[in-house]
């Protein structure tokens, strides 16, 4: 069977457009004697990432129990705070090639969506990187209550795309939500880097 050609994007945030140098974090815990990879490691538990994903818990308050987790391995609450602060004031760089890429696609006329599983701090990060007014619909995963790759996110994400799912192509660089996608049945691509976007305008055609 053919598939529909695709008349939407919906591309995820961190790993895709947005990336991060892990020498940032790597600098911050080498300044206030951590273990490599400690920060990341703490704030990725997912009994503590997932409330903030889905907006029980905001930003401030995740990033306060990260610190909180983090002060018996500093000896001080408030070093371990001002840790994971520094951490913190870095929000990342964006792709330049993948931002041309949605350039041109919004250009052609295809609707372009954001769709991440973000905290409430989304809104400020996208000003921060001066991304707002680049995409057509943004699909926060705090904003919804639900996260990649949960089949009511992926249903959400084409209704703000207007959208049938099967005109929908979905880029992500994490297997678990390209195959969440593909049985909310999206077309999905797994992320490996920009010689990919090759493989992209050729399934948007356009």
């Amino acid at each position: 069977m053919v598939r529909e050609r695709a008349t939407a994007l919906l591309v995820d945030f961190d790993g895709v457009l947005r990336r991060w140098d892990p020498a940032v974090a790597a600098g911050v815990e080498r300044e206030y004697g951590l273990s490599g990879g400690v920060l990341a490691e703490i704030a990725m538990q997912w009994d503590r990432l997932q409330p903030a994903l889905t907006g029980q818990v905001n930003h401030v308050d995740w990033m306060t129990s990260v610190a909180d987790a983090l002060t018996p391995s500093v000896g001080d609450a408030a070093r371990a705070r001002a840790a994971v602060a520094r951490w913190q004031r870095y929000r990342g760089e964006v792709d330049p090639d993948v931002l041309a890429f949605i350039r041109e696609v919004r250009a052609a006329g295809i609707r372009v969506g954001l769709g991440t599983n973000a905290t409430d701090l989304l809104d400020a990060d996208l000003a921060a990187l001066d991304l707002v007014g680049e995409l057509d619909v943004v699909v926060n995963s705090s904003v919804l209550g639900v996260h990649k790759p949960a089949p009511e996110y992926f249903r959400a994400a084409c209704e703000a795309l207007e959208a049938a799912p099967s005109r929908v192509l979905f880029v992500d660089d994490e297997d678990r939500a390209v195959s969440g996608a593909r049985v909310a049945r999206l077309a999905a691509h797994r992320w490996s880097g920009p010689a990919d976007l090759r493989y992209l305008r050729a399934a948007l055609a356009y």
